[in-house]
């Protein structure tokens, strides 16, 4: 057989790679910042609004049962880049940086050709706004961010001012990248949203969209007697619902009936700032229409993880209870799902599935390191041996002390809580226990019954070894609990 010269072999080698490149969908990923899962109208919301959103479920698969591994911002964002526990990763606090010598999915998606742009709120190593590995364009800031008048620091290098509305000003910029970048080739686009992360301040057309809604504190804030003694204690704290409440409440702590006021304008303000997220999604859903690339697209939104509202005395997040796991996962992508037939995928999916999910939609070579799975079995043809279970884990912060460290497990029926002291002696706190088909709002701990001490039994020995299969050395290692501490956090990390 006569042999090819190198000429048409390179030719052939191009055409193939082009061929490739053309066959790989975009990747548009939206992240927000703090959002509980039912903070949608999709996800059944009584007064928000988000028809935007709810299109991009309509056309493509709404998934129910999403939840975070580590329920606190910068732990989350790295394990959705890399597909790692926050053990794993090391990212265990908001002042971690994602260590450069991990794989992330933009990493690999980078190497195989696509080219990539991660645009605002990073979230992760507090004061560096540098760029970071596996993005050609990267645009952020220091800290938190503000909703008004954010300095930015550009791809360049320079820091500066950018007036104008966050959510606007950076869904501006993302599509300002996406029309002007000097590449044919698939694109991965990250957005950080601020919102709806305190302090809540929604745009000025939606400031009073809920003036005339009530938001009492929910049911559960004085379900207490059942719940471990530090749930109460943190009451009148910077995470409690007697607290400062992210500065809507200036007199704290305060019990009185007066009081909710300040808790029901905190709430209605963290829901004004997700209409102009909505917004945000359509203008970018728009864009790629007109441009033709919307069906190319595997458009993701989600969040880094959920948020207490009210729900056992508590605001924030870093509990095992559901409002603060749970959080949306909307995907559009009409090559694996047709738009003419969306899905609902009831069966739990985590923040570490990501990386494998992404790559393997866009057929990239997996990360060599992930702990977890990829979803498009899942949402095309079913996977009957998908998770029904999986173990969470938050360590104590001493610059936020009024949270314990906790592991959990969570099932498809029953959640099971724990909080180890970190010196290896018996846990200092009661344990809970709930069965999430019967009680979804975990209004009964069933820690005590004596009915359930052979499955309180067999739970925590799957988390134990759950645990164990997840850390090289078996080891879970973790910072002493001090104890619920009333002073306020500094200002600085807020």
């Amino acid at each position: 057989m006569r042999k090819l010269p190198a000429i048409s072999l390179f030719l052939c080698s191009v055409v193939s790679a082009v061929a490739s490149a053309a066959d790989r969908p975009n990747v548009v990923f939206i992240l927000t910042d703090d959002q509980r899962a039912e903070a949608l109208s999709c996800m059944g919301h009584p007064h928000l609004q988000t028809p935007r959103i709810d299109q991009l479920a309509s056309e493509g698969v709404l998934f129910k049962n999403h939840f975070c591994t580590t329920s606190l911002c910068s732990p989350s964002r790295a394990s959705i880049l890399g597909g790692l526990y926050a053990h794993t990763h090391g990212v265990v606090n908001n002042f971690t940086d994602y260590p450069q010598e991990l794989p992330t999915f933009p990493r690999q998606l980078q190497s195989e050709g696509y080219t990539t742009a991660y645009i605002g709120k990073w979230h992760m190593g507090e004061d560096d706004d540098s760029k970071r590995p596996g993005f050609d364009h990267f645009i952020t800031h220091r800290g938190q961010g503000e909703y008004f008048d954010t300095e930015f620091r550009k791809n360049n290098g320079e820091r500066k001012v950018i007036p104008g509305y966050y959510t606007t000003v950076v869904t501006d910029m993302a599509i300002d990248w996406m029309q002007n970048k000097d590449s044919d080739k698939p694109f991965l686009l990250m957005l950080g949203h601020k919102a709806p992360h305190s302090f809540y301040f929604p745009e000025e057309k939606y400031g009073h969209v809920f003036d005339n809604v009530r938001v009492p504190y929910p049911t559960t804030a004085f379900q207490l007697d059942d719940k471990p003694a530090w749930i109460t204690q943190r009451l009148g704290t910077w995470h409690g619902i007697y607290g400062p409440l992210f500065e809507w409440r200036k007199k704290y702590p305060d019990d009185s009936a007066a009081a909710m006021i300040d808790f029901e304008n905190m709430v209605r303000a963290y829901w004004g700032t997700l209409l102009s997220v909505d917004d945000s999604v359509g203008r970018i859903y728009d864009y790629l229409m007109r441009t033709g690339e919307l069906d190319n697209t595997l458009f993701i939104f989600t969040s880094d993880n959920g948020l207490l509202e009210g729900e056992h005395g508590m605001v924030d997040k870093r509990t095992a209870h559901e409002p603060s796991l749970r959080i949306p996962l909307v995907v559009r992508y009409p090559k694996l799902v047709s738009p003419k037939f969306p899905k609902v995928v009831e069966a739990q999916t985590l923040t570490i599935d990501f990386a494998a999910s992404i790559l393997d939609i866009c057929a990239a070579e997996l990360l060599s390191k992930t702990q977890g799975r990829s979803w498009k079995q899942l949402i095309t043809t079913g996977d009957p041996e998908w998770r029904t279970s999986w173990y969470y884990e938050y360590n104590y912060e001493e610059q936020f002390p009024y949270t314990p460290n906790v592991r959990a497990l969570r099932t498809d029926e029953w959640k099971y809580i724990r909080y180890p002291h970190g010196d290896g002696s018996a846990d200092r706190h009661l344990a809970e226990l709930y069965d999430l088909r019967a009680d979804p709002q975990e209004t009964i701990n069933l820690i005590a019954r004596e009915s359930h001490q052979s499955l309180i039994a067999k739970l925590r020995a799957e988390l134990d070894q759950r645990i164990q299969a997840t850390h090289p050395d078996g080891k879970d290692n973790m910072p002493i609990d001090q104890g619920i501490k009333g002073e306020l956090p500094d200002e600085k990390i807020r």
